[in-house]
């Protein structure tokens, strides 16, 4: 945690948001995508259909040409809009700060679950494990296991729970630009002196 923080003091999530709503929408539009393809297709999303309520009412058709470039475009226009209407109609156009009413959400899972709490209302309700924190989690031999969820079990009790969105956040940030998983930059690497894996 002490390394990474040093290596990147000021890390945040690199979905460009303003809402726990926008970043509802762009964390779902992220699955099998790129954030700086997200963050392509966002400005013209929320300029169309800024509340729930706007996106709930549009078509299927116009949110998917959107939303095209983002990929599985028909899948995750037909999620957003659901999610759009359930936020209107049970929660009056606002994303609820409970793990287990995001998750009731459709097409939305523990992972975006906790990011959009962890980012968007700073609740630290667990790590999130993508594939970046995946791979450096088993690199660095904080995990042997493969499951997301056994991974942030055993992460979250290693670490102080302020400390949970912070370290998640650098730890993709570092597997995005350091450690990939083919390539890994270990000459590079903050984290090469504690490293188990650096001069195997």
């Amino acid at each position: 945690m002490e390394f990474l923080a040093r290596e990147y003091p000021d890390a945040r999530c690199e979905l460009d948001f303003r809402s726990p709503w926008e970043l509802l929408v762009a964390t779902v539009l992220s699955a099998q995508s790129t954030d700086v393809r997200v963050n392509a297709v966002t400005p013209e999303l929320f300029a169309r259909w800024p509340r729930p309520a706007d996106l709930a009412a549009a078509s299927q058709e116009e949110v998917e040409a959107v939303i095209r470039s983002a990929g599985m475009f028909r899948n995750k226009a037909r999620l957003l809009r659901a999610t759009a209407r359930v936020l209107e109609d049970e929660y009056d156009g606002e994303v609820p700060a409970e793990i287990d009413a995001l998750v009731a959400l459709p097409g939305v899972g523990r992972k975006t679950a906790k990011v959009v709490l962890g980012e968007g209302f700073g609740i630290a309700a667990g790590i999130t494990v993508d594939t970046h924190v995946r791979r450096l989690a088993r690199r660095l031999g904080l995990t042997r296991f493969e499951d997301p969820e056994r991974i942030a079990a055993e992460l979250e009790g290693l670490l102080p729970r302020e400390d949970w969105i912070r370290f998640a956040t650098r730890l993709i940030l570092h597997g995005r630009r350091v450690c990939s998983a083919r390539n890994p930059r270990c000459e590079d690497c903050a984290l090469s002196e504690i490293c188990p894996r650096v001069g195997l």
